[in-house]
């Protein structure tokens, strides 16, 4: 089974629009761009449907090793609009992949250049270019948060409970400028927790749910009859017919972890919180089938909501997604394109898929990838 790496909660920045570095996972704040802010094409930040500028959802630092790969520098930017109107539009959710071309990937020019300077054969070359292209193996993501401590803002909830008094690293003094005109939405940190197996799953929904009988005020007594009843409530749960599967399987794996913010699995499947099958299309860049990466989960959504007064909670209360599925490039292939380019001719920017499933009802949604 592929391993999952859950995204948890960490501590809340002190300022939502605080730099940080693009090597921290976070939620929400102002994205830590890992090349200059003005190499970037303008038009992948605003709303393929509005045209408003778009605010980060997240920001994932997401290295890849592959048994003919090793790809630290890579990241994945997700963006959604606050527009009212936008907020059940695919072409409003934008992903972003941002990575470091690799030297062995420069062109033929430059690569004519490298074979007159150091006496490798040109046609030895592009056979090395093509054995490098070939990813056989997926690798899993690793993630990075930082271990300072700091002062936590604090809030009182129901569920999830308490959160990890994490802070990421400083961004090594550099001197980020600002854009206030850019829409933020409350930024908390990011730690990683890997997900136990689905036989140890049945544990952890146990005891999730005697612990939220404890709380709402159970004077039961009687130990065996409470088991008796969690037994019955996880029979029905698992095999009520007249039950959507699909949605019982997605919040079955949410209940297990009830403050996961995202799942992360490269190369893995994702759960739907809808029946029906996604196609996420292939990579505008290479033509290669796309696959599943990430999915944003609804404690994302419950944090942002809890981290804002009324009065700026219209924010985000149009946002009432089950699951956003993030689909990347199988090959994560760094192929010149029009959507690509930018002035940092070390860099690749190449929009992904995000597709976004609401209840259970209603059908799947595909993000802005044509």
């Amino acid at each position: 089974m592929d391993k999952v790496m859950l995204g948890m909660p960490g501590a809340w920045a002190q300022d939502y629009r605080e730099p940080s570095d693009p090597y921290t996972t976070k939620v929400g704040g102002l994205p830590d761009w890992p090349l200059p802010n003005d190499s970037l094409n303008g038009d992948l930040l605003c709303c393929a449907a509005c045209g408003s500028k778009l605010c980060l959802v997240a920001q994932v630092y997401a290295p890849v090793s592959t048994q003919s790969d090793n790809i630290q520098e890579r990241f994945l930017f997700i963006f959604g609009c606050l527009t009212p109107n936008c907020a059940t539009t695919p072409q409003s959710w934008r992903v972003l992949r941002v990575q470091k071309i690799p030297e062995h990937t420069c062109t033929q020019d430059e690569a004519s250049a490298t074979e007159l300077s150091s006496g490798i054969q040109n046609d030895n070359l592009l056979e090395d270019l093509n054995d490098d292209m070939d990813l056989e193996e997926l690798g899993k993501a690793l993630f990075e948060a930082g271990t300072l401590a700091s002062k936590t803002k604090t809030k009182k909830k129901k569920t999830p409970k308490k959160r990890r008094d994490k802070v990421p690293a400083s961004s090594n003094g550099r001197v980020t400028v600002v854009d206030i005109n850019i829409p933020v939405v409350p930024c908390f940190y990011i730690y990683a927790q890997e997900e136990q197996s689905p036989g140890d799953l049945g544990s952890i929904c146990s005891n999730y749910s005697s612990l939220c009988i404890k709380e709402n005020g159970s004077n039961v007594e009687d130990h065996s009859q409470t088991e008796e009843t969690w037994e019955k409530e996880h029979y029905e749960y698992d095999k009520a017919l007249t039950a959507d599967r699909t949605y019982l399987k997605f919040k079955k794996r949410l209940d297990a972890y009830p403050e996961q913010c995202f799942r992360y699995s490269y190369g893995g499947k994702p759960i739907l919180a809808a029946p029906g099958e996604i196609d996420p299309g292939r990579c505008r860049l290479c033509g290669r089938p796309r696959q599943f990466e990430m999915q944003l989960m609804p404690p994302l959504l419950y944090f942002l909501q809890e981290a804002l007064d009324d009065d700026q909670r219209r924010m985000v209360e149009n946002w009432d997604w089950m699951t956003l599925i993030v689909y990347t490039c199988s090959e994560n292939c760094n192929e010149e394109a029009e959507q690509a380019k930018s002035n940092s001719k070390s860099w690749i920017v190449a929009e992904e898929a995000v597709v976004s499933q609401y209840e259970e009802s209603m059908p799947i949604q595909a993000g802005y990838f044509s």
